[in-house]
């Protein structure tokens, strides 16, 4: 018996208004249906199995969808799902996969597997200037396999809304000050092509450009019933910490002072920076 098998990463638009993508070779055979039964089999919270079927409706978009799929709380933008199809049978399973311990990316917990990609991509942000500058970033640049993200500083202003005028200009350098100082992003050397796309690192033959490179902040998670449950994103001081760069990128001399300083009045064990991680001193976080 056929077997369509195929993974996709969940988007909040997915999420939000309860859709899942159909692969393509399932259509011809499930599209005379007035309903498709549709299982999610999903742990909840990475723990507790569940299975929930869905009369679903296909529908096309921009490309198929089932339609009328209510997502657990527990997933986010990003998770990973596979969709199986079984030719001769009616019903899809759309199946999560659990981590193997919960992770926490940017504050916000995962229990499921996820693209690094999508997460970055994903963002909302909130009011906050240097929400809409991350946006920019995230959103518009250009992002790695690990969910790093690259945005060449110079078309800030043109891109994140901010920087017209002397008002705009100093309101944007406050948000960029913001996200270096709260370990968000860190400056590196990149390049642009002639299109504008930014690479880091820099690419033979482009333009030299000054980066900023946003590195997601990846920590184990705790389960529900554990201390610190949730997504935290309220005022809070934070701790200095490591943060990972991507390959090939480095603390600038500024971290490793910061971080020199740090251990010289015995607020940071580490005594060592190791390669391929910045340092971001003790801040007050809004968010």
């Amino acid at each position: 018996m056929r077997t369509v098998t195929r993974r996709l990463a969940l988007r909040r638009a997915d999420l939000d208004g309860g859709v899942c993508d159909v692969p393509d070779e399932c259509v011809e055979a499930l599209r005379h249906l007035t309903t498709v039964p549709v299982a999610v089999e999903h742990k909840i919270h990475g723990g507790t199995a569940s299975r929930q079927v869905f009369p679903a409706t296909l529908r096309q978009d921009i490309g198929w969808q089932f339609a009328g799929i209510e997502w657990p709380e527990d997933v986010r933008p990003g998770v990973l799902a596979t969709v199986i199809w079984r030719a001769a049978r009616d019903e899809v399973v759309v199946r999560t996969a659990a981590l193997v311990e919960p992770l926490r990316v940017d504050g916000v917990l995962y229990f499921h597997e996820y693209d690094p990609k999508v997460v970055t991509r994903e963002y909302r942000p909130g009011p906050a200037n240097w929400a809409k500058v991350l946006h920019t970033i995230r959103h518009s640049g250009n992002v790695l396999d690990d969910g790093s993200a690259v945005f060449a500083e110079a078309d800030l202003a043109r891109r994140s809304g901010l920087g017209r005028g002397n008002r705009g200009t100093f309101l944007l350098r406050n948000a960029v000050d913001q996200l270096l100082r709260e370990g968000y992003v860190t400056r590196v050397e990149g390049s642009v092509d002639a299109t504008g796309h930014p690479s880091y690192p820099a690419a033979d033959g482009d333009e030299p450009a000054g980066m900023l490179l946003y590195a997601p902040l990846v920590e184990p998670g705790s389960h529900p019933d554990e201390p610190g449950e949730g997504s935290d994103r309220r005022e809070h001081w934070v701790n200095g910490f490591l943060r990972r760069l991507p390959p090939g990128a480095q603390a600038s001399e500024r971290q490793l002072s910061l971080h020199q300083q740090t251990v010289e009045h015995e607020e940071f064990d580490e005594a060592a920076l190791p390669p391929g991680y910045t340092f971001v001193k003790k801040h007050h976080r809004n968010g």
